[in-house]
C-alpha cells in the first residue's frame, strides 16, 4: 500500500474515518487478563482482529505497551492482570552505565513476540492498513534512566543522555526494519516525555533522534506517524514537524484547532478525546458531546482526522467506545 498516497486521500476526503489509539480494549472482547494478552501474539492479532471488525477505524494499530523495548535492554517490567505492563527502577544511573549499554537483539525480551504480532494480524486485517507501536526515543531513554532521572540529566549529564539517545535509536531503526518485513503499513511512535521538556531541550534530545530514526525508516509505502501527549506540545509544534514524519497525533492537554494552525493542511494531524476522563470514565453521553465539539472546533482543516488523545485504557466501557463510533458517524452524516 502506497502509504503517501493513502495520507493525500484522507485529506481529500470530505468524510473522515476516525483513528483512535484503540488496543488494549480487546482484552474484554477476547475475555482474557491484560497479563494473558501481552504474553501472546495469537491474542493481540485475534483483538487486532476483533477490534477492526467491530470499529470503523482508519487502520488497526497494535498494542502500545511502552515497556517492550525497555525490557529488551534489560529493564525490570512490573505485570499484572489488570494493568498495562510498566517498568520499575532505573537500568542506568551512571555515564559508565550509559557507556556499557548493548543494543539488544531480535531474541531480548518480548521483541519477536510483537514483530510476530504484526506478521499475525496483517494476515487478518487486510480492508486497512496495520500500525505498529513503538516507543519514541528520549521516552525510551527516560525508561532506561528513570523518567524523572533523565529530564534532570538532560541539564546535569547531557553527554550521557545524549549516549543512550544514540543507542536507543540504533536499535529503535533495527526493531522498525523488523516490522516493515513483517508488512507493517507503518508505526505510530510514542514520544510523550519530549512533551515535558522544554522547546530548547526538545530540539537538542528528541527531534533530531526522531528525524533520524525517520530518514532511516519512513518511505512512501511505510509511514511514521508522530505521538506526542505532553503538556508543553504546543510550545515545540515547529520543531515536531520539523521531523518530518508522515503525520502527527496528539494528547488532549492541548487545545488541538491551535495546534492544527501550525501544520501545513498537506499534513495529517490526529487528536484528541481525552481516553482516561472520557472514554474510560465518562458516559455515552458525556462522550458524544465532547467528540463532537472537539470536530466541530477542527474540521474546518481539511487535514485534521478525529482519535482518542492517547491509548484507550483497556478497562474503558464498551459501550462509551462506541458513543465515539456513533458521534464520528453522525456528525459526517
Amino acid at each position: 500500500m502506497n502509504m503517501k498516497k493513502w495520507l493525500e486521500d484522507v485529506i481529500n476526503s470530505p468524510s473522515k474515518k476516525s483513528m483512535p489509539i484503540l488496543s488494549f480494549p480487546c482484552a474484554s472482547l477476547l475475555g482474557v487478563s491484560v497479563r494473558e494478552l501481552v504474553s501472546s501474539s495469537e491474542l493481540q492479532a485475534q483483538g487486532m482482529k476483533l477490534i477492526a471488525e467491530r470499529c470503523n477505524t482508519l487502520a488497526s494499530v497494535s498494542m502500545m505497551d511502552l515497556s517492550v523495548e525497555a525490557e529488551a535492554f534489560g529493564a525490570n517490567i512490573h505485570f499484572s492482570d489488570d494493568e498495562v505492563p510498566t517498568v520499575v527502577g532505573a537500568l542506568i544511573t551512571t555515564p559508565e552505565q550509559a557507556d556499557e549499554l548493548k543494543i539488544p537483539d531480535m531474541s531480548k525480551g518480548r521483541l519477536a513476540q510483537s514483530v510476530d504480532t504484526i506478521k499475525k494480524a496483517t494476515a487478518l486485517i487486510t480492508d486497512r492498513p496495520v500500525f505498529a507501536g513503538v516507543i519514541g526515543p528520549f521516552s525510551l531513554a527516560g525508561r532506561l534512566m528513570d523518567v524523572s532521572e533523565a529530564m534532570i540529566n538532560c541539564y546535569t549529564e547531557p553527554e550521557m543522555v545524549h549516549t543512550v539517545l544514540e543507542k536507543v535509536s540504533e536499535f529503535l531503526i533495527g526493531y522498525i526494519s523488523e516490522y516493515k518485513k513483517a508488512g507493517a503499513n507503518g508505526i505510530v511512535m510514542a514520544e510523550p516525555l519530549a512533551g515535558m521538556l522544554s522547546p530548547d531541550l526538545e530540539k537538542e534530545f528528541s527531534a533530531p533522534y526522531v528525524k533520524r530514526i525517520r530518514e532511516a525508516i519512513q518511505t512512501d509505502d511505510f509511514a511514521l506517524i508522530y505521538h506526542n501527549c505532553g503538556d508543553n506540545v504546543l510550545l515545540m509544534a515547529d520543531s515536531i514537524f520539523s521531523t518530518g514524519c508522515s503525520a502527527y497525533h496528539f494528547g488532549n492537554s492541548v487545545n488541538l484547532s491551535e495546534m492544527l494552525a501550525h501544520f501545513p493542511q498537506d499534513t495529517v494531524v490526529m487528536g484528541n478525546v481525552d481516553p482516561a476522563g472520557q472514554i474510560k470514565c465518562g458516559t455515552p453521553e458525556s462522550v458524544k458531546q465532547e467528540t463532537t465539539r472537539i470536530m466541530n472546533e477542527c474540521n474546518k482543516y481539511p487535514n485534521f482526522v478525529i482519535s482518542s488523545g492517547c491509548d484507550i485504557p483497556h478497562s474503558s466501557p464498551w459501550e462509551n467506545i462506541d458513543a465515539f463510533f456513533s458521534a464520528v458517524d453522525e456528525f459526517y452524516k
